[in-house]
């Protein structure tokens, strides 16, 4: 095992590149040894220009060097993700498509432990996507950052040939074509929310700033991190050359558990259900849309009788279900949270259905529908497949949906109000009208 060991003292943040495509590599093959030459330079960096990447290569055997305490804080790369690779070379490769950079923050959390496989196995771009996952986390969970890429390394996928891990957004968001924002700072004992939108805003301003200064120009970006809708607005004022469009806040866990309540309650199975909209925040002010959703093709209202538990019931079900889930089990929602980010991306690469169309938090800006401009909010969308998406028209409003969207338009008005000195509109103020925090947020 030999190590190659770039740095520039002192180092002030970590980064290390565990990749089956080395930058500017230069090939010895023999027959019996593989050895791989490399150097980088790295891009400047406003905010940390100081890093460490160490890379290790399989080769042939070479004496065991004495672990001191100094090699065992050191950083490492894994192995097979070090190797370079021809796509080309092989023939059941030679189909496949240009390597695709995904970056995903909050990376050691239990969210992305489950979201990475499902990105690794080819479940979200499909079998003929090779991807190269570039990891991000913090001081605290590095560590644990390299116990995942080791799980990503043991389990053998073949589309996986990269997997970067660090704690520095500008070198880890570099080249990506998707970010999935998935960490953030989980709402303590006695926090206002307000207190919340704060702190976490603040990390997602300076991964906007980095996503603007490293990423590809055409970076989708899904923000999970609470409160999503506000900090996804944060996130994209802080971006300014990255279209606004390409920003998402995600609700579509709350659309799956819609579709599922409203199931259970017609009995039938959940793909029979269809054209679900959450308008709004994601909060307890989100508006479930049994007004244009679909069961087997009918109006829900025609197939659901019960207009009272439409209004009243299903709606709180969908809001607190996440509550009611860590009452159960002791713990938020983790799993079901990874399917429906894997969902949103499938969306957004997968034509969407004649006459459907799926739900997310996107920039309100010439949205047809009335809302406020200038917020983030949950509305009904169509995609070609293209990562693009439009803005459906044809939905039907009354009075009583029409209300529920005033109030979470409001409340996320207020939200903008309160982070007004992190994304350029002057000093905060905040008003909120009442605390609607998920129990994820807890």
């Amino acid at each position: 095992m030999s190590v190659a060991d770039l740095t520039t003292p002192p180092v002030t943040s970590t980064y290390t590149k565990t990749s089956s495509r080395l930058h500017s590599p230069q090939l010895s093959l023999s027959s019996t040894r593989l050895s791989v030459h490399f150097s980088r330079s790295p891009r400047p960096n406003p905010r940390a220009q100081n890093f460490k990447i160490t890379c290790s290569v399989n080769q042939a055997p070479s004496p065991v060097a004495v672990q001191t305490e100094e090699a065992k804080n050191k950083s490492e790369c894994f192995g097979v993700f070090c190797q370079t690779y021809d796509l080309k070379a092989e023939e059941e490769t030679k189909s496949w498509k240009k390597l695709i950079n995904v970056a995903v923050s909050g990376a050691a959390g239990m969210i992305s432990n489950h979201l990475l496989f499902k990105l690794a196995s080819g479940e979200v771009f499909g079998p003929d996507q090779p991807i190269a996952l570039k990891l991000l986390g913090s001081e605290r969970s590095f560590q644990a950052l390299e116990g995942v890429a080791m799980e990503l390394e043991d389990s053998l996928y073949p589309l996986l040939r990269e997997v970067s891990i660090g704690i520095n957004p500008y070198e880890v968001f570099e080249d990506v074509e998707w970010a999935l924002l998935i960490g953030a700072k989980p709402r303590g004992p006695g926090m206002e929310r307000a207190g919340l939108l704060d702190i976490n805003g603040q990390i997602f301003a300076e991964q906007g700033k980095a996503l603007n200064a490293v990423a590809s120009r055409n970076v989708k970006v899904i923000v999970v991190g609470n409160p999503c809708n506000t900090n996804a607005l944060i996130c994209l004022k802080n971006a300014p050359n990255i279209p606004a469009k390409n920003f998402h806040a995600l609700t579509r866990l709350d659309e799956n558990r819609a579709k599922c309540q409203l199931a259970l309650k017609a009995g039938v199975f959940y793909d029979k259900v269809s054209n679900m909209t959450i308008w709004g925040n994601h909060s307890t002010t989100q508006v479930p849309d049994f007004l244009n959703a679909r069961i087997n093709g009918l109006p829900v209202k025609e197939v659901i009788k019960d207009h009272k538990w439409l209004e009243e019931e299903f709606t709180e079900k969908v809001q607190k279900r996440g509550g009611v889930l860590i009452q159960k089990w002791g713990r938020s929602s983790a799993a079901s949270t990874a399917v429906s980010i894997a969902d949103a991306m499938k969306s957004l690469v997968t034509p969407t259905p004649e006459g459907d169309w799926f739900s997310s938090g996107v920039y309100t800006s010439g949205n047809p529908y009335g809302i406020a401009q200038d917020i983030v909010f949950s509305m009904p969308c169509r995609s070609k497949g293209d990562g693009d998406y439009e803005l459906v028209k044809d939905v039907t409003f009354d009075e009583y949906l029409l209300k529920r969207i005033a109030k979470s338009e409001a409340e996320l008005l207020a939200e903008k109000r309160c982070v007004a000195h992190l994304t350029g509109e002057g000093v905060a103020f905040c008003d909120l009208p009442e605390d609607t925090m998920l129990p994820g947020e807890m």
